[in-house]
């Protein structure tokens, strides 16, 4: 029987977006074989879809007998203020941004835990912590939320087994396009260090909380924001 790779395996999902596939680059950069799942990653994928969900992580533990790490920066960005939000909307957004990350998690735990090892990594944002007072993010932050919620109790109930769960919870990250919900001249201002945030900020929070030296933090929900939210 051929010796198994010993480079660590990423999932990362929402990997070909604009922040998603900077994580993937510092990753990769970090030694690690990284599969994407992006609709239009080189696996696609919809991640509302619970069944391609399973099915797509278990492709990766039988070709790779492994798999070392999860990030989860996929997102359903779904915009509706309380009067014109529906039941389709809300569901969709938290089956995207947070649904998909447990069926996943099911098919590659055991994998992790046959390792005594394990990094699982969700991409919150910082706006549980500071809503903007933009009404129609609500669903947006509602998920956020739950995601960091679940993170804390996943990072109970799997510390035993070598894994360890953090959210990282970003600021305002303009996208390529220069778009965004939100006005960057009304972030600025409140950050500590007044600059504009880059996908690399989150990359490299996300990197480091894959490495094996990052082993006693878990639980927790870092914040690359440049300083807006104080925790």
């Amino acid at each position: 029987m051929a010796e198994e790779p010993t480079a660590p395996v990423a999932v990362v999902t929402g990997g070909a977006g604009f922040i998603g596939s900077a994580i993937v680059a510092a990753l990769e950069a970090a030694g690690h074989r990284v599969v994407v799942f992006d609709r239009q990653g080189e696996r696609p994928i919809d991640l509302a879809d619970e069944k391609m969900l399973r099915s797509r992580a278990r492709e990766v533990v039988a070709e790779f007998g492994r798999c070392d790490v999860l990030v989860h920066a996929g997102v359903s960005f779904e915009r509706a203020a309380l009067p014109d939000l529906d039941g389709e909307v809300l569901r969709r957004t938290m089956a995207v941004n947070v649904e998909s990350v447990l069926w996943l998690l099911q098919e590659l735990v055991p994998s992790m835990t046959a390792r005594g090892f394990g990094r699982i990594v969700l991409i919150g944002s910082d706006t549980f912590f500071d809503p903007p007072p933009v009404p129609d993010m609500l669903p947006y932050v509602m998920a956020k939320g739950a995601l960091i919620g679940a993170a804390r109790s996943l990072a109970r109930a799997l510390g035993g087994a070598g894994i360890t769960v953090n959210c990282v919870a970003p600021g305002l990250t303009p996208p390529p396009n220069g778009m965004g919900p939100v006005p960057a001249e009304s972030v600025l201002p409140r950050q500590c260090l007044p600059r504009s945030l880059v996908p690399d900020d989150v990359a490299h929070t996300v990197a480091f909380l894959c490495r094996p030296e990052a082993g006693a933090l878990s639980g927790q929900t870092l914040c690359p924001d440049g300083g807006l939210v104080l925790r």
